[in-house]
């Protein structure tokens, strides 16, 4: 029998229940000891922090910022620091004269030529809102902010990356009309935004049937369970294999069937998935399609799409469902920027949302009417999107809600950087760099990497089970079962190699998995982590053999 660890195997159960990102801590206690004894460096693999960053989007950031106090000071200047508010007149002759070639001169030209936006509005917008010294107008988010953001997020996530025809991905193009976006503190503060006003605005009530999209973000799993939403959850499984039994993480015709039920209000559904890292495969999507077309029409999606950026030819739901998806993305990940906190909504202007406002029963929309009052003359004309800016801030402080104008001026100068990047270089160099961190894990392994054209390959998520089966049989991993809880693995890797990984199963995905955080360090550390866990792997087998 193995040694056991100073982790009970009673204790290991009870911190089971906690979420991944809270039995972390704990591991990460474990790993520390472990590299204090065994001079080995702790290798953290738990959270997708990334360790790389995008530079010339921040140095357009400086470049307007030394522009912007300069404006200042010519507006008010003494001794003490003591400065003014910059001048709109002449601003544009001014700003046109202090750019040189680069990223800022880009976006000053592409607001002028593309959006043909008034010269010394746009300059104002700029240099007002890398200074911040003013609240945030409009409220959802600033008007040539929004234009370049937007043109992004079509971009790049309805299928108008270049490179995604070389690819074979489908393409549905860009839907007709717009969409309208609320810049936000980050993924996580649309998360919890989103819940609140679909509660607020009746169109989830307590009890309701909502679905979700697994292995998922443990906060989907953990927010319905609260009390103030007490919803009930159908969980629509990436459960499919490939012609060799291993796991490709896509969602079975069955599964996605299962949306087709009409009781279901909502399907949540983080794509690429996190922590399996695969987007659904274009058949897959075409098929979700048809089943919420012709079965649920007015089935609500909300798809965080953080990590579609890493996969050559990514195509949103928002695009094929416009109508019927709010999409939450983040630039934290793809331009290593977690610590500005930038994210947004985008639903586009024509959609179920505004639709099933206006057929909800005369006594709740006189209850919202009364509640967004203050705002409008006209509330039950309120577009969902700007209750969902109003709620954030509990409508009264609708005056005050928005994202700080510095975090919306760098979001969309990350956005432009991407726009403007027509080799799609930054996005190659991202995808290789965690591609071949990928491969380097598998290596360390020395298990053969199934070809995958969906995976994204930001986390890794090894089915422990699978390959216990495959190579020693059903009864070696029953006895496995028998003996260990699903989270030994990750006790033993942080007590005896200092390695961090979190439980697959405290992401709904198979118990008996880990996930791999790809991003967050060196290429040789997953060689590593690679064969740190084949020796535990072989540790159990060994200890098998000889019981």
């Amino acid at each position: 029998m193995l040694e056991k660890l100073k982790t009970s195997r009673s204790k290991e159960h009870r911190l089971e229940e906690l979420s991944p990102f809270e039995l972390k801590d704990e591991l990460i206690s474990l790993a520390g000891e472990s590299s204090k004894v065994c001079s080995l460096s702790m290798l953290n693999a738990g959270r997708g922090n990334p360790n790389w960053t995008a530079i010339p989007p921040r140095e357009a950031f400086f470049e307007l910022g030394a522009f912007a106090v300069e404006e200042a000071r010519r507006a008010r200047t003494t001794e003490v620091g003591l400065a003014g508010i910059p001048v709109k007149k002449g601003l544009a002759a001014r700003f046109e004269k202090f750019l040189k070639p680069g990223l800022l001169k880009q976006v000053w030209e592409y607001g002028l030529k593309q959006h043909k936006l008034d010269p010394d509005t746009w300059a104002l917008e700029l240099v007002e809102g890398v200074l911040g010294d003013q609240y945030p107008v409009p409220v959802r988010m600033l008007a040539g902010c929004e234009r370049l953001v937007h043109d992004y997020l079509v971009h790049e996530m309805c299928g108008g990356d270049a490179a995604a025809h070389a690819h074979g991905h489908a393409q549905t193009g860009t839907p007709r009309g717009r969409y309208d976006l609320f810049a936000v503190e980050g993924g996580t503060a649309a998360m919890c935004y989103l819940f609140d006003s679909l509660v607020e605005n009746g169109l989830l009530k307590h009890g309701d049937h909502i679905a979700l999209g697994t292995p998922i973000f443990t906060p989907y799993l953990e927010i319905p369970e609260l009390d103030k939403y007490g919803l009930k959850v159908t969980y629509v499984k990436g459960s499919a294999v490939d012609k060799d039994g291993n796991q490709t993480f896509q969602y079975p015709d069955t599964e996605l069937d299962k949306l087709g039920d009409t009781r279901i209000k909502a399907f949540f559904i983080v794509n690429p998935s996190n922590p399996t890292s695969v987007m659904i495969s274009p058949e897959s999507r075409k098929y979700l399609v048809k089943v919420v077309k012709s079965l649920n029409p007015h089935l609500m999606i909300l798809t965080d799409d953080v990590y579609g950026t890493f996969v050559p030819g990514f195509v949103s739901l928002m695009a094929d469902l416009p109508a019927n998806t709010l999409c939450v993305y983040s630039f934290s990940k793809y331009f290593g920027c977690t610590g500005w906190r930038l994210g947004v909504v985008a639903l586009h202007e024509h959609n179920i949302y505004d639709e099933m406002l206006s057929a909800l029963p005369q006594k709740e929309k006189d209850r919202q009417a009364k509640k967004y009052a203050n705002l409008t003359l006209y509330p039950e004309r309120l577009k969902f999107i700007d209750r969902l800016v109003a709620d954030s801030r509990d409508v009264a402080l609708n005056h005050t809600a928005g994202l700080s104008t510095p975090q919306q001026i760098q979001m969309m100068l990350f956005a432009a950087f991407s726009l403007f990047d027509k080799q799609g270089s930054y996005k190659k160099a991202c995808i290789d760099l965690l591609q071949t961190r990928y491969k380097l894990m598998w290596e360390g392994l020395e298990w053969p990497v199934a070809a995958d054209p969906n995976r994204a390959a930001y986390y890794c998520e090894i089915d422990i089970a699978q390959w216990a089966i495959k190579t020693h049989g059903k009864e070696f991993f029953e006895w496995m079962q028998k003996n260990f809880e699903p989270v030994d693995v990750v006790f033993r890797l942080a007590e005896e190699e200092a390695v961090v990984l979190l439980n697959g199963g405290g992401f709904a995905g198979p118990e008996w998995s880990v996930r791999v955080s790809l991003a967050n360090l060196n290429e040789e550390d997953y060689t590593r982590i690679g064969k740190f866990l084949s020796k535990v792997l072989n540790e159990y087998v060994n200890s098998y053999k000889n019981r």
